[in-house]
């Protein structure tokens, strides 16, 4: 658990932070660019890219840890893997210039401009060839240079968008026919041009990982991919499950004028639910290795991933209740334009919540080799949150892509549950999870009234913090070892 925790924070540091700042950036987005409907469409934009890496990876950062933890030469199956990432990455770069421009107006209709696409293309491109490279960097637990190179990436990208958001239109001013150039109605451009400057930095800075010694197994590649392939449906499915909404929103929602307006609202609002995501992130990209890395069968084994996921839902519940208490707070981070769509923030936080549980608990099926049941898993939910958006985004909107998010969530957790202790038990602790999501509710449904009844901010905020005080003193009173301490304990005992 220690270990698991240490690195928990220095992933948390290269993928949390970097996502935090990013997640500034792009509230501040909603303050820079002139019309809500632009963030619409770079919600649109980016569903795309997340979507797209998934199919262009294909798994195969799990299954190099799976082979790289089983091979004697973790190395082979390095380069084994990037030579086929790299492979397809071309075969993808060459299609998607021959069919640029009509795939654009697929994608995304007149918001798509074909420019626009060649730059998400490039971005993916360079992202897709760092992906082995940084699980590379994962697997030797360098978790330090991971972060650097990630915070590295993520501070270039707000430094290309603060020249072009303030120091251009002030260096216009000053120097009108030299900044002539400058509109910041081409915003957008603006923006896939830092995201594609800085992706290409990154991929530089991770590339001292490939001065190895290329050698290709195709045997091992097979085995690799066989592995790999139902964790590919998996991916498919479980991100859009995240992204789908953001995709199909412009298609299905009946007053097409507004549609990417619509969208810029739910899209700015589920922002403020990404600080769940974060926490979610960081604790995968140190459970992933340390699973496989630990996994022996022994009984303290599944004791230990028992108690990392028992700890992961006490903490995010507590991200849930931080985030809604206080959202009187956090909602200043966003225009008073897009207030109308906080009412989906707790139930977004819950699926996000759920989803993260979920990945804990698909483990069972990762260490036995049965992806498989990873992607029927998936594909279930992505078939839920599809017929709920297809069915409800015409008549509720927004709240409709909310709902389904949460629904797909919870029917995939306890769809992976119920599998896993048939075919790789382990001893879940089902009354502490229980009781502390059913206290963190109770709390919830307190927050909710004081929203509700207490004009005040400032006593609402008092109240909240109360709230969230009592389930912290519950949680370091059961959970955690703080009462054994000299001095603080006595406060628990």
């Amino acid at each position: 658990m220690k270990s698991l925790a240490k690195e928990t924070f220095f992933y948390g540091v290269g993928s949390v932070l970097p996502r935090l700042l990013s997640w500034f950036l792009s509230l501040y987005w909603a303050f820079a660019l002139p019309k809500i409907s632009d963030i619409g469409v770079l919600g649109n934009f980016y569903a795309w890219v997340a979507l797209l890496q998934v199919i262009l990876t294909y798994g195969m950062e799990t299954g190099f840890f799976r082979y790289a933890n089983k091979e004697e030469n973790p190395e082979r199956v390095f380069t084994t893997t990037f030579i086929s990432i790299a492979s397809t990455t071309l075969l993808f770069f060459v299609a998607a210039l021959l069919l640029l421009e009509p795939a654009a107006f697929v994608l995304g209709g007149v918001a798509m401009k074909p420019h626009y696409l060649l730059m998400l293309v490039i971005i993916l491109c360079f992202d897709v060839l760092g992906a082995i490279p940084f699980a590379n960097l994962r697997f030797k637990k360098r978790p330090i240079r991971f972060a650097a190179i990630k915070i590295a990436n993520v501070v270039l990208t707000i430094i290309f968008n603060l020249f072009f958001f303030l120091a251009c239109p002030w260096l216009q001013t000053l120097f009108p026919d030299i900044f002539s150039w400058f509109d910041i109605n081409h915003g957008v451009d603006y923006i896939l041009i830092s995201n594609l400057t800085a992706s290409v930095i990154q991929f530089l800075m991770v590339s001292p990982e490939l001065k190895i010694k290329f050698t290709f197994d195709r045997v091992l590649l097979r085995q690799i991919l066989r592995y790999s392939f139902p964790m590919l449906i998996l991916g498919i499915a479980g991100i859009l499950n995240q992204t789908v909404a953001q995709i199909v929103f412009p298609w299905i929602y009946p007053d097409k004028a507004v549609a990417f307006t619509e969208l810029g609202i739910y899209t700015q609002n589920i922002k403020i639910a990404v600080i769940m995501v974060m926490f979610t992130q960081a604790f995968r990209y140190a459970f992933e290795p340390f699973i496989f890395a630990k996994n022996k069968g022994a009984a303290d084994d599944r004791q230990s991933f028992s108690d990392a996921t028992k700890y992961f839902i006490i903490f995010g519940l507590l991200i849930f209740l931080v985030t809604t208490g206080y959202i009187d707070i956090i909602k200043k981070l966003i225009p008073e334009g897009y207030y109308e769509g906080l009412k989906i923030v707790p139930i977004v936080l819950l699926a996000d919540l759920f989803s993260g549980v979920y990945f804990n608990l698909s483990l069972w099926y990762k260490l036995t080799d049965q992806t498989r049941w990873g992607a029927y898993i998936s594909i279930i939910g992505f078939v839920i949150t599809i017929a709920i958006n297809i069915l409800f985004v015409p008549r509720f909107g927004y709240m409709a892509c909310a709902w389904a998010l949460l629904i797909a969530s919870l029917v995939m957790m306890l769809a992976s549950y119920f599998l896993g202790q048939k075919n790789y038990p382990i001893p879940y602790n089902l009354k502490s999870a229980g009781s502390f999501f059913i206290l963190s509710m109770i709390l919830f449904a307190g927050i909710t009234l004081v929203y509700t009844y207490v004009p005040n901010v400032w006593l609402r905020l008092l109240v909240n913090t109360l709230l969230i005080a009592v389930y912290i003193f519950v949680v370091v009173k059961k959970e955690l070892p703080l009462r054994a301490l000299p001095v603080v304990g006595k406060w628990f005992n």
